[in-house]
């Protein structure tokens, strides 16, 4: 099953304009970045607009990135053959841990982005960014409708260090443009290169008590550990007015104690008087240009969707084929906005589509983790030319 969320489908469909045909192979880098950041910018689109883009992307990664066009060679892929973006090859994340893939010389990129390097031995995979123009651009429509909700600003704390401390974070690029875009003038970082800043933090929370406006607390999960375990070594609680809210991405990576969902959840609200309903979750990769959200924690696990850019399917990752709904598998995204590199990528994330979403079950196991590992093989032997 694909889905995107159920909102990226609320307009009539209308015919999509000739830069998107896909006959025309020939798109350079410019008129590519142009063509997608219109299509972010659409108000409604149709699975046929979806298609047109995906496929032009796909033409010109085909042309310009020499690993994925071996890899989908070998699948018998090509932009001849390929009609729909569910047959797009989608490429194993791991893949960008062993090989440079871009579509533009990697010496000239804006930024490059490194994943963390919890798994394969420590080894960082790389996301090439020539620009990040189409980045910003993703992030700031999806965070405005998925996250703000009335607000046009609000004042945030980010537990989470500066782009200037971790310029190849994805996340501290993505929570800086949070802060910049959709922050009130007073609204800052709380991290430092010596650790969370918990006096500001504090100040910052009684204020939001005293004035009584809306407050907006981001970072990563394992940072929101450490500020909850320090409130709670100090019998420290808070109510926060209503409308504040918390986002938490990216899970615990070994950086602090692991809690399960609704544990973390619970102590969220009973330390801030955050209702669980304001908690989002923000499911992002450093493979991705994109974003995914839930609509709040209630219940664990979340439903969680992207944009009309984004789209999201459970496949076998030794075929590549959809499975039916309700039945785990591993968890393939189509980014649009992913246009330097590959739009399709195969994770190595278990979960099952339901309700226009996805329920992210955890890493793969057993089966499916042997299948993303034989995934990652036929990569690299096809790419390699083995």
């Amino acid at each position: 099953m694909e889905f995107s969320h159920p909102l990226n489908s609320f307009s009539a469909p209308r015919d999509p304009s000739p830069s998107l045909s896909v006959k025309d192979e020939s798109m350079d880098q410019e008129d590519i970045i142009a063509t997608v950041l219109d299509f972010i910018e659409m108000e409604g689109t149709d699975d046929a607009a979806f298609n047109n883009v995906a496929l032009k992307l796909f033409a010109y990664q085909f042309k310009n990135n020499e690993p994925f066009m071996k890899f989908a060679r070998k699948r018998g892929k090509t932009p001849r053959t390929v009609k729909s973006w569910k047959d797009i090859p989608a490429v194993p994340i791991n893949a960008f841990k062993t090989m440079n893939l871009s579509c533009s010389p990697i010496e000239e990129a804006e930024a490059i982005f490194m994943t963390s390097g919890t798994t394969l031995g420590g080894v960082r995979g790389k996301s090439y960014h020539p620009v990040l123009d189409i980045y910003d651009a993703s992030m700031r429509r999806n965070f405005r409708d998925r996250f703000m909700g009335r607000y046009e600003r609000i004042k945030m704390g980010i537990v989470f260090p500066p782009p200037s401390l971790m310029p190849n974070s994805s996340l501290a690029h993505y929570l800086d443009l949070a802060v910049r875009d959709f922050g009130i003038n007073n609204s800052r970082h709380l991290m430092s290169a010596s650790g969370i800043e918990f006096t500001h933090l504090f100040e910052d929370l009684a204020e939001a008590e005293q004035t009584n406006q809306p407050y907006a607390l981001l970072g990563a999960s394992f940072s929101l550990v450490h500020v909850l375990d320090e409130m709670a070594r100090i019998g420290h609680t808070v109510v926060l007015p209503s409308g504040s809210r918390i986002l938490d991405t990216g899970g615990f990576k070994g950086q602090s104690r692991e809690l399960q969902q609704d544990e973390f959840y619970n102590c969220l609200e009973t330390a801030f008087g955050v209702p669980r309903s304001h908690c989002i979750n923000m499911y992002g990769m450093t493979e991705l240009s994109s974003q995914f959200y839930d609509d709040g924690n209630i219940s664990c696990p979340s439903v969680k969707s992207g944009p009309h850019w984004l789209r999201t399917r459970v496949v076998n990752p030794l075929t590549g084929e959809s499975i039916p709904d309700s039945q785990t598998g591993i968890l393939a995204h189509t980014d649009l906005a992913h246009f330097n590199i590959c739009t399709t990528i195969l994770t190595e994330d278990a979960g099952v589509a339901i309700d226009n979403g996805f329920q992210l079950i955890g890493r793969a196991a057993g089966i499916e983790a042997q299948g993303c590992s034989m995934a990652v093989d036929e990569f690299l032997k096809a790419a390699s030319g083995t």
